[in-house]
Order: C-alpha cells, then structure tokens, then sequence
C-alpha cells in the first residue's frame, strides 16, 4: 500500500514530505504497510530493493506534530533511500556493520535538519530475501514482533533513539525469519490508543497486538495491518486519534 505522503505549496514556498512508498515484490514474502486516519504527527515508513536479494524496510517515529517533523521525515527518507543503497548493496558485506552505520547517519542527519535534537524511535531492517534473515536495529521504537511456529519474539530496543546524540550507535543483531513467520511493527499510536490521562491500563498495549497476532488468521501483510488498526481503532472508537497509528508487516510465506 502506497503511504498518502504529497507535496503541497505555502506562502514561503513548497512544503516537501516524504515520497510514497511503493513496496516491492520479494520472492517468497509479502510486506505492506497502513496507517489510519489523518496523519497528525510523526509516522514514518518506507521500503526499497538496495540489491537482488536484499530489502531494506524501516518505521521511524519523529518526536512532535507533523507541520513540524515533515522536513525531518523527509531528511530521513533521503538518507533511508541513498546511504542504505550504497551500504547493502555489495553481495560480501558485513550486515551488521551496514546497519549500524545507516542508523548513524540517519541520526547525524536528522540532528543537522533540525539544528539540534529531534527524538526518533525508529526501527530498520534488512531482509535478506535468499536465506530468510534479518538484521536489524531498534533505535528506542516499540518492540518488533516475530511471530512463527515457537511462538511470539519481541525484538526490544538495542539502541537510544535516533537524532539525540551525535555519535549514538545502536546493536544490530540478526534473526531468522522461518517459513510462515510474520514479523509486525507497529507505531506508539497503536501502543497507546485508548489512554485516558495517562493511565497505562487503559491502553490498547503491546499484550493485545500479541493477542491479536497470535488469533489472527492467515493472510497478506496489508490486510494483517488493517486488521489490527481496525481493532485499535474500535478499543478506542469514543475518542479521536491523539497520535498516528501506523503498522507494517513482512510475512514469509510457508
């Protein structure tokens, strides 16, 4: 699914936001991402082929509302697009070190757009489409979920936030995504749909995106995505959306 990112004229001149993203066919896989309602705030995804058997995917979160994080978001978009080209590109690379040098200039590079710091929990990965592996690193973001056969992973935070500290660098380890695995990232807008002043028992929570995944029937990565907005969306159907709610999902086939 196409992200509803445009460009759109001002009185000083154009307002640049992200390019949409068009995700691309991976053998074997299928990944897709949704966000729903308007975008109010910080939420961010994007998704490129860098090499014949690599993707890199990533969902970052810009601390802030969203006529004051579209030049950030853009920023990252570009750097996201160009450095992770000229990182992962070669066949022999050292993932990891690939990641944890992209995470960096993103950092560097949001700091310097927005002269100063800018948080951005922000979750990157490289799936690589031949050995089913991914290598990823959690800059302070919400857990990611694998879920295949075993049961559910969380992939916790390895790392601070992007764009708070110059030379922060984060781990980035490297899982398997087995046949029939579904790896679901979701935005702290899902976490945290339903909070009613800041109590944390009455969020949507991390526990029933679990739930939820675990319940949820087999099916495509939009459709898995929608679904489970759906469902925050109706756990918090009396009150409108403080914060993006944004999922992205990669399911590889059985």
């Amino acid at each position: 699914m196409r992200s509803l990112f445009r460009s759109r004229a001002s009185d000083s001149g154009p307002i640049v936001e992200p390019v949409a993203t068009i995700f691309p066919k991976i053998e074997g896989a299928d990944i897709a991402g949704v966000f729903t309602g308007k975008r109010i705030a910080g939420d961010f995804y994007d998704s490129i082929r860098v090499s014949p058997e690599r993707i890199l995917l990533g969902l970052l979160d810009v601390a802030g509302r969203r006529d004051e994080t579209r030049t950030l978001l853009t920023a990252a978009q570009q750097i996201f697009r160009s450095a992770g080209t000229e990182l992962f590109s070669t066949p022999d690379i050292n993932e990891s070190d690939a990641m944890t040098e992209l995470s960096l200039r993103i950092n560097r590079g949001l700091i310097e757009a927005s002269t100063g710091v800018a948080s951005c929990p922000a979750f990157i990965a490289c799936y690589h489409e031949q050995f089913g592996t991914l290598c990823y690193t959690n800059a302070g973001h919400t857990p990611g979920l694998l879920h295949d056969a075993v049961g559910i992973t969380e992939l916790p935070s390895t790392g601070l936030p992007l764009g708070l500290f110059s030379h922060a660098t984060a781990e980035a380890p490297t899982v398997a995504v087995e046949k029939g695995a579904t790896l679901l990232l979701v935005s702290r807008g899902v976490i945290e749909c339903g909070r009613d002043n800041h109590r944390c028992e009455d969020e949507f929570g991390l526990d029933r995106v679990k739930d939820f995944l675990n319940a949820a029937p087999a099916q495509g990565a939009e459709t898995l995505c929608a679904s489970l907005l759906n469902a925050a969306n109706e756990y918090n159907k009396k009150e409108a959306p403080r914060d993006d709610r944004t999922a992205l999902a990669l399911i590889r086939a059985a």
